[in-house]
């Protein structure tokens, strides 16, 4: 005979974690550039780190690696970064 639980766990639908990192930035003006919006969502603690992160190509721009620290990202840019999303509005 196989014992019965005492309790039951309500189902909870499966979140991706890209789903889970996914956030939006709204951006003052027309544009930002990427080592500044590194910055200003707290990924880089500093000009330098925020190059680093570019030059190590690991933030993809739209689908496609970017490699320019000042690339103007305009709203409707997503920009993604290990497990991070960043929707810019």
């Amino acid at each position: 005979k196989v014992p019965r639980p005492i309790f039951s766990i309500p189902f909870l639908p499966q979140i991706s974690a890209l789903e889970q990192m996914k956030q939006e930035f709204k951006i003052d003006g027309d544009y930002i550039e990427l080592i500044q919006l590194l910055k200003a969502i707290g990924v880089a603690q500093t000009g330098g780190h925020a190059k680093h992160i570019v030059e190590n190509e690991e933030v993809i721009r739209n689908g496609e690696v970017e490699t320019r620290k000042r690339a103007k990202l305009i709203s409707g840019d997503i920009i993604e970064l290990d497990d991070l999303r960043i929707i810019l509005i």
